[in-house]
């Protein structure tokens, strides 16, 4: 949360002090809205899922997962909760008007990608090793 909250601030300031790159178009409101949207629908099921399996959703004690979660909405993305953190950067993207943004987003993969799922990751296969492997295999990493 705290890196989104970072990446929403650096797009703000790109936003503000870039003087090129701002757009607008027609449904520009409404694709925010449906971004904005689908960013608390995805966040929120994610959450109630680790809930209701009795594991963290502590993005940083990984080691404390009790239980590996592959259904409902992770048979779809291995990490809707960022996928949804993604959403709101992209929404807050179009609600700011500037194009540039769009490479901020792209950082935040990179950078959620690197320093945050690998890790992850590993710790999950160190947990799950046969469970998470099939899973890794037939389940994409965002979406």
């Amino acid at each position: 949360m705290i890196v989104t909250i970072i990446f929403a601030g650096f797009m703000y300031v790109l936003a503000e002090y870039l003087p090129v790159g701002y757009f607008d178009f027609f449904g520009r409101e409404y694709l925010m809205a449906f971004l904005f949207g689908v960013a608390l629908i995805v966040g929120v099921v994610s959450i109630i899922q680790f809930i209701r399996a009795s594991t963290t959703i502590n993005p940083k004690s990984p080691t404390k997962t009790a239980t590996l979660v592959t259904g409902g909405i992770y048979q779809y993305s291995r990490n809707p909760m960022y996928l949804a953190l993604l959403l709101v950067l992209l929404g807050w993207g179009l609600y700011l008007g500037n194009a540039f943004n769009t490479l901020l987003a792209a950082g935040f993969v990179y950078y959620i990608n690197a320093f945050q799922i690998e890790p992850e990751e590993e710790i999950l296969f160190k947990k799950f090793p046969k469970e998470f492997q099939k899973y890794r295999v037939l389940v994409r990493r965002w979406f």
